[in-house]
């Protein structure tokens, strides 16, 4: 990546999700006893700020890729985006038909699960070119940290949000972040037995 390395690219992510984590926080549990519907609106949607930001990171990222890069990026985005619109054409449907009640807070689920479905792609694409993306010894943070620390600020949101999430949305939260929690774990494993294996 000309002009924007690895390095630049983790510790700015690391501080807009630090910022998103703050905002959810503090500014989240405050959104549903203001009274003032412009300080709501600013309430509700300063979250979204730094999301804003990553995305903007994301995109500068792909287009200073190589073209392998490039395409592995877009394969991983275009399954993602085909994922996601299965998943909204079938919940639809579901409750449409009355059998499923969704709310407007399902909409909070879309991007997580849109980067959770485009980072699995990613890795597999790469794979398949020979390209290993899960040896990161020269990342400046390993994944299993980025993992872990995903699975803390989850559970963390879901602690302090839990009197102003549903039960769905509270149980959707604590499960993927524990389950971020095991993943960061099992690559943390991986990385130590892999370092331990003798080279040659």
């Amino acid at each position: 990546m000309s002009g924007f390395s690895q390095k630049k690219y983790e510790g700015r992510v690391l501080v807009a999700m630090a910022l998103y984590t703050s905002f959810m926080l503090l500014a989240w549990p405050l959104v549903r006893t203001t009274t003032s519907f412009p300080w709501k609106v600013c309430l509700a949607l300063v979250p979204v700020v730094p999301m804003l930001y990553v995305i903007s990171l994301m995109f500068r990222r792909i287009r200073d890729s190589d073209e392998l890069e490039q395409r592995m990026h877009l394969v991983g985005l275009g399954v993602a985006t085909a994922v996601i619109g299965m998943l909204s054409l079938v919940g639809g449907f579901l409750s449409a038909a009355g059998i499923l009640k969704l709310d407007g807070t399902v909409l909070i689920w879309v991007f997580p699960i849109t980067m959770i479905c485009y980072g699995v792609t990613r890795w597999w694409v790469s794979r398949r070119y020979g390209a290993d993306v899960a040896c990161d010894d020269d990342a400046s943070v390993p994944r299993y940290v980025w993992f872990l620390l995903g699975g803390c600020t989850g559970l963390a949101i879901a602690w302090f949000s839990r009197h102003s999430l549903d039960d769905m949305s509270e149980g959707v939260l604590f499960g993927m972040s524990i389950a971020f929690l095991g993943l960061g774990l099992a690559v943390g494993i991986a990385r130590w037995l892999r370092r331990r294996q003798p080279h040659g």
